[in-house]
């Protein structure tokens, strides 16, 4: 894994962090190798196994 994506999983999350599938509050961040993406807890949990399967590295309380 490169530097830049070992930083961003590691940057914690604020309350003005918002899913970007739903604008709820984000619980967990996916870092993948063209960028990131943030997650709900539903939405999460919907998305997890592709998001593995991609090589998605997942961090935040839901993750």
């Amino acid at each position: 894994m490169d530097t830049e994506r070992t930083t961003l999983a590691h940057r914690p999350l604020t309350r003005a962090d918002r899913c970007d599938r739903c604008s709820a509050a984000a619980q967990a961040r996916a870092v993948l190798p063209h960028g990131e993406l943030l997650f709900c807890g539903h939405h999460l949990r919907a998305h997890r196994a592709p998001l593995l399967a991609a090589g998605a590295v997942l961090d935040g309380p839901a993750a």
